[in-house]
């Protein structure tokens, strides 16, 4: 023990061209003649300052090639519906990026795409409408809370909201519109975060559309990843300013669940279209309910 500590601490002041005796991450004895990899952790025994074009090199080799991982995933994930499950269970894994990193790769692209096209008037579904006399929330069924007519009003809200909501409100105009204007970016990011924190939510109703699988939760959460993982690369896609690539996105996203549903989870057609739609429905409340938090959330932070 002793001795690998010592060798790693060499190693942080040690010219890195030079040939150690033991490698310099484990500690471990290369012998003669030295191999290109440790035998016991699998690093290069050849250690060096990467030059930019090799790190360049590296970067893009292992990651953005047209032999790499993710080229090779979004190929599955864009036009296979359910395959890259199917290739996770299976265990093939080294190929492909990971379920959660290529969600979040996916999903940051596609919010920060949808930052820079929203307009700064968006008011997202007319939930937030202001004019000259009135700025407020509209949540619907009658619960509202704003200015009209340059006195606050909160109607069908609880207290503590309708209280900080009133602090809120009660700046000079020219800082409320500053907020105003600030407030889609705060939106996309609040709803990036419930997005992700749903994800668990839409696994849960895949296990009790199919609680006869025999699947394990975890195995659900993969399927959760990969759909939304296509739901926001579909949401990239449509921001492009070609209205037919938004229709047939629109259209793509429900017909790829279906279909991926049918390829990971099997059954018939009757059956996967039955749990889907009861998936649709339940998850569609839920994502209802979590627009309405995150309007509050990004009106009020």
């Amino acid at each position: 023990m002793n001795d690998v500590a010592a060798t790693v601490a060499a190693s942080a002041t040690a010219p890195v061209d030079t040939a150690p005796e033991r490698c310099l991450n484990c500690g471990t004895p290369l012998g003669a003649p030295r191999p290109r990899y440790c035998g016991h952790c699998g690093q290069e025994t050849n250690i060096r300052p990467p030059r930019f074009t090799e790190f360049v090199q590296q970067l893009g080799g292992a990651y953005f090639s047209t032999e790499g991982a993710l080229w090779r995933t979004l190929g599955l994930l864009l036009f296979i519906p359910g395959e890259l499950t199917r290739r996770y269970r299976a265990g093939r894994r080294k190929h492909y990026v990971l379920p959660l990193r290529l969600y979040i790769t996916i999903s940051l692209l596609a919010l920060v795409a949808l930052r820079l096209v929203m307009p700064i008037d968006f008011k997202a579904e007319d939930a937030v409408k202001f004019d000259d006399n009135a700025i407020f929330l509209d949540l619907g069924g009658g619960r509202t809370a704003g200015l009209r007519d340059g006195k606050f009003v909160c109607e069908q809200l609880p207290q503590w909201f309708c209280t900080r909501m009133e602090r809120r409100m009660d700046v000079d105009p020219k800082n409320r519109a500053r907020e105003l204007e600030r407030m889609p970016e705060r939106f996309i990011n609040h709803w990036g975060t419930a997005m992700f924190l749903l994800l668990p939510v839409f696994a849960l109703l895949m296990k009790l559309a199919y609680l006869g699988s025999g699947l394990r939760y975890t195995e659900h959460v993969v399927y959760a990843l990969h759909v939304h993982s296509f739901w926001f690369a579909a949401l990239a896609l449509a921001l492009l300013p070609v209205p037919a690539v938004a229709a047939a996105m629109a259209v793509a996203a429900p017909l790829y669940t279906l279909i991926a549903a049918k390829r990971v989870y099997g059954g018939g057609w009757f059956g996967t279209l039955v749990r889907a739609a009861l998936v649709a429905l339940a998850y569609f409340v839920i994502l209802g309910v979590a627009l309405a938090i995150v309007l509050i959330w990004a009106f009020l932070s």
